[in-house]
């Protein structure tokens, strides 16, 4: 009996010894090997994991820039210009600087400028009402208030506004993720470059209608008149599909096109209120005497009209 319990304790150690010997050889043959150099590139990340950079996350961005030789297309939305320079310190490669990016919300259609036609009795979710019909107003290109933005930011950058039923994007919060953008199912949110003091410039319209039609279904719509490409010395806007685009990297904020814009579609935010031009004051005429005229001297030849004595 003892000869078989020593028997199989052998046969069992055997296979054991067997077994790990195989496992061991195929783990170091199919190895993985990984930089360490990925492990201090996250974490110098600000671990967000929000994909704002365009990998799955801040694990999937550490790897991508440890195996570039460059960061001219990597870059990393939350943690910024600063994240970068130590993620380049860290691999030994130059930092690309890049303006900061904010998120705009390109519709005005506020409840007085675009009146609703119809009420929508479904799922509260823009991607379902934007499948299932064209919206509540005459306009089928603007907001359909349903806050699917609202939703996916992970930063609560963004909030609905009660009383125009659009979204407000919330300046110092917003780390330009782009999760709005990919939510909205009307393109209505654009990543636009960071000005000083958080001053915007942009077409609050996304409508392609003509002119016609698109005011009509929103009295602040873009109708492609051109007036503003017209007026802006730095090229920065252009008209296409009956709507123009301001581009944030050209723009000076001049202000010019918003005054020639007849239907007020550009909108100016966080600026000064513009200074009223005083009226000079007309300039007094003085009326100058007239010279009278003198009666000249009768001569001997004329006929005198006085009687005669």
């Amino acid at each position: 009996m003892s000869v078989t319990i020593l028997y199989t304790i052998v046969t069992l150690s055997a296979i054991g010894v067997l077994a790990a010997t195989i496992l061991y050889l195929t783990a170091q043959k199919f190895k993985v090997y990984e930089d360490p150099r990925i492990d201090d590139v996250d974490e110098a990340l600000p671990g967000a994991n929000c994909g704002g950079c365009g990998y799955a996350g801040c694990r999937a961005f550490a790897e991508a820039c440890v195996s570039k030789n460059e960061l001219s297309d990597l870059f990393c939305p939350v943690g910024g210009n600063d994240c970068m320079t130590d993620i380049a310190g860290i691999l030994g490669l130059e930092a690309i600087k890049k303006d900061p990016r904010v998120a705009v919300v390109r519709c005005n259609g506020t409840c007085e400028n675009r009146p609703k036609t119809n009420t929508y009795d479904g799922a509260v979710s823009c991607a379902i009402a934007s499948s299932l019909y064209g919206g509540d107003t005459n306009c089928s290109f603007g907001c359909l208030g349903c806050g699917d933005c609202v939703e996916v930011c992970d930063f609560d950058a963004i909030k609905m506004d009660p009383e125009t039923g659009l979204p407000v994007v919330i300046d110092d919060k917003c780390v330009a993720c782009g999760a709005c953008v990919d939510a909205c199912p009307r393109d209505l949110i654009e990543l636009r470059r960071k000005m000083p003091k958080d001053r915007k410039i942009f077409v609050g319209c996304r409508n392609m209608d003509k002119g016609a039609a698109a005011k009509k279904a929103c009295t602040v719509a873009c109708i492609g008149c051109t007036k503003c490409a017209k007026e802006c010395p730095f090229d920065a806007i252009t008209i296409e599909n009956n709507l123009a685009f301001i581009d944030s990297d050209k723009c000076k904020l001049c202000r010019k096109c918003v005054v020639v814009c007849p239907t007020n579609a550009i909108q100016e935010l966080n600026f000064p209120p513009r200074k009223v031009k005083a009226e000079k004051p007309a300039a007094k005429v003085e009326a100058k005497p007239v010279a009278k005229k003198e009666k000249p001297a009768a001569t001997n030849n004329e006929e005198s009209t006085e009687p005669k004595n």
